[in-house]
């Protein structure tokens, strides 16, 4: 059509429109002002175009679309219609006011407003995380041509997010990335969830060197961002971005930074733009936080080597070995640090099957992968080396593709394992140090309402893991498995949880108790164990099992002389006898009502000579063993000195007179008390019977 039969044509929709106007491309698709008569954006009261923009569609595929748009209260419907003027395209636009009291009863106008607009949002937006969607990527972004900076984001390692911490995890980092994202740009630049874990940003009219600095921006915001919910949980994105060419559509521009984001992938929590594409290093903020990954090529052929080298300089620093007694050596030097091994398998001085026995012994090939190439494609060679451990096995002659991309998914599945490994371990670090928490609440509880110090529970747990170490390192006869000492060191500080039972009156006794009385206070190692037994959904835990071992059977002896069972011997499960040793000592170092403390070196003198009751041999054996760690845990009491024949008995000394009682620290049979502290105290040693003391 040509202009004057277009003009023609707006005169006779002029008739029905109150509103009609030609646009062209520049004036759609652009940020050029529209036509003198009616400018779009002032029309709408607005100064971006309209999210919904219909004119912008029909200029893309030469249809004709109709819309209903509001602005404040008035309803307008808008019919958009392509037209070619002279060979250019353009839009011929109809606006026609509609009634809204005639159309809709004012008591639904509100309503419907806020349906069209719902609509448009539910229509546009992400449910998740209320960003763009792809639609809006696809029928509105797509195709634009301006100049604007596109990134493309990607959260680093995001499946490990769900399978570690699960779904619900996964959808709070979304939610927390995006609100990062928003605070970092303005309110015209466009985000766009692009996929499950990978975003579109498109920045329009940005500068490039402001464009950098607002990805870098992103980038650590979002290091450091804390996810609601799941603290522990950091976020890590690497970022590809590009500016827009000259006529480049949206699309394009976006598939180009997508190729960025995946060398940025390489490094993990970087930003890569065009200027630093060159080299795939990461930005300079990314230099100095992620280094390049190492690879060791291990080839006899300074040719294979060098193709290898060409393959992988550009993404990774290269380390070389001629055989593989160097690839060892340098395994020594760098452990780790080396992200990947190429291997070939025939090689001087020592080959690649070698190497791969050696890593195996050492466990090496735990933590670094090894992929094996070779010439030698045959199944035996192939299936050895596989067993040996391999990750993959690449065939010479080398595809230049095929290398880079099995060497970059190795090292990509092996740093997601190690990180996976990592949040496990930390997460089970966490559940254990909850649960030994709680335990130690209720055990201090308990030992408070004894009036003793919740010390007593952490040097019991203390001397149980050191006698537990000597033990097993003595004999394996138990044969305890690290899992299984560590479970008897945390069920330990429940060793006392039945004296919760007990009535205070004989709990805090400072006298010696009667025959009565010190069989109800025996009865706290049975309520103990009843109480752990009693707990329906726990009872089969291993950590209860062992609990419940140690309650009940904390007080039995090796010869048979304890409570509440007269167990002897081996018959006393060894979490029990470990425990009871650990109680005992500590017991007699501690002060109490009924006592005061004895010096390290003279419990441990009491619990070998029995005076506490039979122990395990082993176990008095690893007691000696201990006696110089444990006199560098306490002092000896004031006035006391050691004894020549090490024979120390807690006693009350009783005068002769018998008009009163004096208790000592402790006395012997040899010089090992202060003798002077006794001379200047008015009764003489001599006329003392000895008696052992009922608090021991």
């Amino acid at each position: 059509m040509t202009r004057h039969e277009v003009e023609k044509e707006m005169m006779q929709y002029r008739t029905i429109f109150p509103i009609v106007r030609l646009l062209d491309a520049g004036q759609v698709c652009g940020n050029a002002p529209v036509g003198e008569h009616c400018p779009c954006h002032e029309f709408w009261h607005r100064d971006t175009p309209c999210q919904n923009c219909i004119s912008r569609q029909v200029m893309e595929d030469h249809t004709q679309r109709t819309k209903l748009e509001y602005m404040g209260r008035d309803l307008y419907q808008v019919t958009a219609v392509y037209r070619e003027v002279d060979g250019a395209p353009c839009v011929l636009e109809l606006i026609q006011p509609l009634d809204c009291d005639n159309l809709i009863d004012p008591e639904n106008s509100d309503r419907l407003m806020s349906s069209v607009s719902g609509y448009h949002i539910k229509l546009y937006h992400d449910a998740l995380t209320s960003c763009y969607n792809r639609r809006y990527y696809e029928d509105v972004i797509k195709n634009r041509s301006e100049p604007a900076g596109v990134a493309v984001l990607d959260l680093d390692d995001f499946k490990l997010y769900n399978d570690t911490y699960g779904h619900q995890a996964g959808d709070a980092a979304l939610r927390t990335a995006v609100e990062v994202v928003r605070g970092c740009i303005r309110k015209s630049d466009h985000l766009i969830r692009y996929g499950g874990d990978e975003f579109l940003l498109v920045l329009p009219g940005i500068a490039q060197a402001a464009f950098v600095a607002k990805l870098e921006r992103i980038r650590q915001q979002l290091h450091t961002a804390v996810v609601p919910g799941y603290t522990r949980l950091q976020i890590s994105t690497s970022i590809g971005g590009v500016m827009s060419r000259p006529g480049e559509s949206c699309e394009q521009a976006a598939s180009r930074a997508d190729r960025l984001m995946y060398q940025a992938k390489n490094h993990k929590n970087t930003v890569v733009t065009e200027d630093t594409a060159g080299t795939a290093a990461p930005s300079a903020a990314g230099r100095d936080r992620q280094a390049r990954q190492n690879i060791l090529i291990v080839d006899d052929s300074e040719m294979n080597r060098a193709i290898l080298a060409e393959i992988l300089g550009s993404d990774y620093n290269i380390l070389e070995a001629t055989n593989g007694q160097e690839c060892l050596t340098m395994l020594d030097q760098y452990d780790t640090a080396i992200a990947l091994i190429l291997l070939d398998i025939v090689m001087p001085v020592m080959d690649g099957f070698e190497v791969l026995n050696t890593m195996n012994r050492n466990h090496r090939i735990e933590d670094i992968p090894v992929i094996m190439i070779s010439s030698e494609d045959a199944d035996t060679v192939v299936r050895r080396a596989y067993e040996l451990g391999v990750s993959d096995y690449v065939s010479r002659p080398f595809d230049a593709g095929v290398v880079y991309r099995r060497v970059f998914n190795t090292i990509k599945l092996y740093a997601k394992q190690r990180r996976l490994i990592s949040l496990v371990t930390s997460q089970i670090r966490e559940k254990e140090k909850n649960t030994q928490m709680l335990i130690s609440i209720l055990s201090e509880a308990v030992e408070f309402r004894n009036g003793e110090s919740g010390a007593h529970v952490l040097h019991i747990g203390t001397l149980t893991r050191h006698l537990l170490e000597h033990l097993t390192q003595k004999t394996d006869q138990y044969a305890l498995t690290p899992e299984q000492k560590e479970l008897i060191v945390m069920a330990s500080s429940l060793h006392d949880i039945g004296k919760i039972a007990i009535d205070d009156a004989i709990l805090n006794k400072p006298g010696r108790l009667t025959r009565e009385e010190f069989d109800i206070m025996k009865r706290h190692t049975t309520i103990g164990a009843a109480m752990l037994d009693q707990l329906p959904r726990y009872r089969n835990e291993p950590l209860v099992r062992t609990a419940y071992e140690i309650c009940r059977w904390h007080h039995e002896r090796w010869d048979g002389r304890g409570y509440p069972d007269g167990l002897s011997g081996d018959q006393i499960p060894i979490s029990a006898q470990v425990v009871a040793m650990a109680d005992v000592y500590d017991a007699l170092v501690s002060k109490r009502v009924y006592k005061d403390a004895y010096a390290p070196d003279v419990a441990v003198q009491m619990i070998l000579h029995g005076d506490c009751g039979a122990f395990n041999p082993l176990l008095l054996d690893c007691l000696t063993d201990l006696q110089d760690t444990l006199q560098g845990r306490a002092c000896r009491p004031r006035g006391v000195i050691p004894s020549a024949c090490g024979r120390f008995f807690p006693v009350t000394l009783q005068p002769v007179s018998k008009n009163s009682v004096v208790k000592l620290p402790f006395c012997c049979l040899c010089a090992g008390l202060d003798w002077e502290l006794c001379r200047k105290s008015p009764f003489s040693a001599a006329g003392c019977r000895f008696r052992l003391n009922s608090g021991a």
